[in-house]
């Protein structure tokens, strides 16, 4: 069985809005993934964040308590909880994912490698693992060249999967700008109160 894991954390800190702004774009956002998860497989969403709770039950998917240390730390987290079968990470932040997306991605764990999804910055935005054993907090700046890294230390192969909904992931005002015409409902509603900016 699949499972899928959503790491996140309230806000934005990069968004240059006020914060109330900021925390409906994320969670708006957050909603979106998590929609999207939820058609694919089990979905795990990773927080402390009550009002991401909320979302969380009303969309099907399972909370784990972040336990603090960053995204590694929360990832890790998660995958105690699961068992046999490929999984998949997520960020909260790729707005425009749609469910065939994440099959796709899956897809290259059920051959036994590694796939990864790279954001421009060289920073990895969803992860595809034949298993959860094989996860390493490998997070930050260059991300995913560690990762292709990781998996060549370990035997497996790692596929660069070009899949443009995964890889825009949303930072600034000018990424949400761009990727306004593609992003999930929930984001492009949220939308409406970050264009008044």
């Amino acid at each position: 069985m699949l499972s899928i894991v959503v790491p996140f954390r309230a806000g934005k800190r990069r968004v240059d809005a006020p914060d109330e702004v900021r925390a409906t774009l994320a969670l708006a956002m957050l909603a979106d993934v998590l929609a999207a998860c939820a058609v694919v497989g089990r979905t795990l969403l990773v927080t402390g964040d009550a009002a991401a709770r909320a979302i969380a039950d009303e969309l099907g998917a399972e909370v784990v308590d972040d336990p603090g240390g960053g995204q590694g730390a929360a990832v890790a987290a998660a995958l105690r909880h699961v068992g046999e079968g490929p999984v998949l990470v997520v960020n909260a932040d790729v707005p425009c994912v749609v469910p065939h997306d994440l099959r796709t991605l899956a897809g290259t764990a059920e051959l036994d490698a590694l796939g990864l999804v790279e954001a421009d910055d060289g920073t990895t935005n969803a992860l595809a693992l034949p298993r959860a054993g094989l996860f390493a907090p490998l997070y930050g700046p260059g991300s995913a060249d560690r990762f292709r890294a990781h998996g060549a230390e370990h035997g497996v192969p790692a596929v660069a999967a070009a899949i443009p909904n995964l890889a825009d992931d949303v930072d600034t005002l000018d990424d949400v700008r761009r990727v306004v015409l593609r992003a999930g409902p929930r984001t492009q509603a949220a939308l409406g109160l970050a264009a008044t900016l």
